[in-house]
């Protein structure tokens, strides 16, 4: 049950970035539905399900978000607090943090915030490939993914 399809939301602003986890996704044959949002702003919206998202069959849900948090409009910790705050009904989607930023920082305020995984980006493309794949297999492939609340 836990290898169904299920939609990721990748939410990301750097467009190599975007370009190496579709490949990743591609390499390791998932057959997953990949949303892309570039800014936090259009991810809320997305996960709110307004405007252009408001088409849950062509816009479902995601059960996994992948995300950075350096962003435009709003940062990747303003949308963690948003999925993850008490009483949220989307609070249940495991969120992965995929950031440059290794300042402890950064990664104590996601893990506060609720993020299950912060991963440091590295700066080698190859070696973000890497990365993004093992995300894919583990996340995507491996992990049992929670049931959503109705939104």
């Amino acid at each position: 049950m836990h290898n169904e399809p299920f939609t990721v939301l990748l939410v990301e602003d750097d467009l190599n970035d975007i370009f190496l986890v579709k490949r990743a996704f591609k390499l390791a044959q998932m057959r997953n539905p990949l949303q892309i949002v570039t800014d936090g702003e259009e991810a809320i919206r997305y996960l709110r399900g307004e405007g252009k998202y408001a088409d849950r069959v062509t816009h479902p849900l995601p059960k996994l978000i992948v995300m950075d948090i350096k962003m435009p409009r709003r940062t990747g910790f303003e949308v963690l607090e948003w999925v993850k705050g008490a009483g949220r009904p989307l609070r249940r989607i495991p969120v992965i943090i995929v950031s440059a930023s290794e300042e402890s920082a950064d990664i104590n305020r996601a893990y506060e915030l609720g993020a299950n995984a912060y991963m440091i980006k590295p700066m080698d493309y190859r070696q973000v490939e890497h990365l993004f794949q093992a995300i894919t297999q583990y996340w995507g492939l491996e992990c049992a993914k929670p049931e959503l609340e109705a939104v």
